[in-house]
């Protein structure tokens, strides 16, 4: 197999020569990272290691969920947005389920930190918590046609087949196709979750989306850890996308995602920061190509700029962006001083530290982070 290019017709390249948009005297100009899957208030489990399994650690996530108010939620997302900025994400997609004011004031933190914003407003029907769930499939997309009336770029997020029925999921789906929206939801991420979907529907995740019309160009399925060959296949025949989240879906013990089977069908891929439990676009970049190279036994599975536009073009693809802001790298810092291939030595070598603050200094959480 030749190096993976990751095409996407649906792309806005926005490159030149080896992905630099311009140089200067020891600094880069590159277009930014985009997180396609964030859940902002699980930074604050970051460094806990309770809970033997996923479905130990969801307690205490749905635990912290409960005590979020829409203050609480503008003033934390404003630390944890400064910092996806501070680490050269410069778009996010928000998978966000803690009600509908706590979405205006996600997108007004987001502005406050300078990161595009997709509110990726999540449907579910039944389990989790009460503040998470809709009364009916009708209440979700009023709420959606409201933000979209604040002027927010939105998506539709069907929560997953475990808190989404079929007829829930028929809905969603043909409302993101007669409006155009991109659509993103959790699965495969846990063999429990593809038992309890064959024990109710006779179908797998995947299947289920593809049967009620939740899978096509704009689809984006958020880990896909378990998925077989057939439900792989369904996403290549419809275009759709698969978001990884690596750093996470090790921390939780999900598994690996089976990256030469999804480039063998050409499956596009982007990346998210998920629950933000270490924030690091180019550690998830490593993390998906290491997996690739364990899986391949090669080095060469991936090219430097199909990574690049994986942590990049694709993600906006995913979120229906055309244009978000770039980022600066810092040429000079000592983990790339003095290589011959930057772009290389950054994806491979080094940490989001190498990107340079670019005004925010001023914001919670990355004060003093400028360098002279």
């Amino acid at each position: 197999m030749q190096k993976h290019t990751v095409p996407s017709p649906t792309t806005k390249r926005r490159r030149s020569k080896g992905r630099i948009l311009s140089r200067m005297q020891d600094v880069v100009q590159l277009p930014g990272f985009v997180d396609a899957h964030c859940h902002a208030f699980q930074r604050a489990l970051r460094g806990r290691t309770e809970g033997a399994d996923f479905w130990a650690w969801r307690e205490a996530m749905l635990e912290l969920a409960r005590g979020y108010s829409p203050t609480r939620v503008r003033d934390e997302y404003v630390t944890t947005y400064a910092e996806l900025r501070r680490a050269g994400y410069t778009a996010v997609g928000e998978f966000h389920y803690l009600g509908f004011e706590e979405a205006a004031a996600a997108a007004e933190a987001a502005g406050e930190a300078g990161v595009e914003f997709v509110l990726l407003h999540v449907a579910y029907a039944r389990g989790g918590l009460d503040r998470f769930r809709q009364a009916s499939v009708a209440e979700y997309l009023d709420q959606l046609e409201r933000l979209r009336s604040r002027g927010l770029r939105v998506g539709v997020a069907p929560h997953s087949v475990r808190a989404c029925p079929r007829d829930w999921l028929e809905e969603l789906g043909r409302y993101a196709a007669e409006h155009e929206l991109p659509l993103h939801v959790h699965a495969n991420e846990q063999p429990r979750e593809i038992e309890e979907s064959v024990a109710e529907h006779g179908l797998r995740p995947i299947e289920l989306l593809a049967e009620t019309g939740c899978l096509g160009s704009r689809t984006t399925v958020v880990h896909a850890t378990h998925a077989d060959g057939h439900e792989l296949d369904l996403l290549a025949q419809a275009g759709a996308r698969v978001c990884a989240c690596p750093i996470t879906e090790a921390n939780l013990g999900d598994g690996f995602l089976p990256v030469e089977r999804l480039l063998h069908r050409a499956i596009g891929l982007c990346i998210g920061s998920d629950s933000n439990v270490r924030i690091d676009p180019l550690e998830e970049l490593r993390e998906l190509d290491g997996i690739a190279r364990r899986q391949s036994g090669r080095r060469d599975v991936f090219s430097v700029d199909a990574l690049l536009s994986i942590g990049s073009d694709e993600g906006a693809a995913s979120l229906g962006l055309e244009a978000w802001p770039e980022i600066a790298v810092d040429v000079s810092h000592p983990q790339l001083h003095g290589v011959a291939e930057p772009l290389c030595a950054l994806v491979h070598g080094c940490s989001a530290d190498v990107v340079l603050d670019q005004g925010l200094s001023g914001l919670p959480g990355v004060s003093g982070l400028s360098r002279p």
